[in-house]
């Protein structure tokens, strides 16, 4: 486990440049909901939002899922900007050659996970964040725990405080005004 007291709590996050997470639990409340041949994901159009403005400051993104799945590719594909990786044992790996790609040190890197299983690529980020109803261990290595919970605005709250660290969220957010100014209303 990391020594507490030479983990900043969020000095890090001013640095990120790749913001990756985990899907269930984190983009997701972690609840699956599967019939016979479907399996529903609930995602929270909060957090959407916050990816788009992470993406409109020049931040890349990537979803990191050990499972796959229809609604994590229809969602990641709605939003766009996103990189999905699906069906991912070490998602250290992943990281380390999104770094590789993209001329990036692992301090420039932030993370967002839940369970034990984000804790390897967690430990070497730059920046680790964690929702409120992350297992207890994960809260306790993150360098941030939100107030909001995974699929509840976790990861809008993750992108917010990123841009604010870096003094970027003004700007996103007038783009992002901008950008949806530019389209047209059509009343129904």
């Amino acid at each position: 486990m990391r020594d507490r007291l030479t983990m900043p709590r969020h000095g890090d996050a001013g640095r990120v440049r790749l913001l990756a997470m985990d899907v269930d639990g984190v983009l997701t409340d972690g609840g699956l909901y599967m019939g016979q041949d479907i399996e529903l994901k609930r995602f929270c159009v909060q957090d959407g939002l916050g990816l788009r403005l992470a993406a409109l400051a020049g931040i890349a993104l990537a979803w990191i899922s050990g499972r796959e799945s229809v609604a994590v590719r229809g969602r990641a594909a709605e939003l766009g900007d996103i990189q999905l990786f699906e069906g991912v044992q070490d998602k250290r790996l992943v990281v380390e050659r999104l770094a590789h790609s993209l001329n990036l040190d692992f301090e420039d890197i932030g993370f967002i996970g839940d369970d034990l299983n984000d804790l390897p690529v967690m430990r070497c980020c730059g920046w680790a964040c964690a929702p409120s109803n992350a297992a207890p261990m994960v809260r306790l290595e993150a360098h941030y725990v939100c107030t909001a919970a995974g699929g509840h605005g976790a990861v809008r709250e993750a992108c917010e405080l990123i841009l604010g660290a870096q003094r970027t969220l003004d700007r996103a957010i007038n783009d992002y005004l901008t950008m949806y100014r530019a389209e047209p209303f059509t009343a129904m």
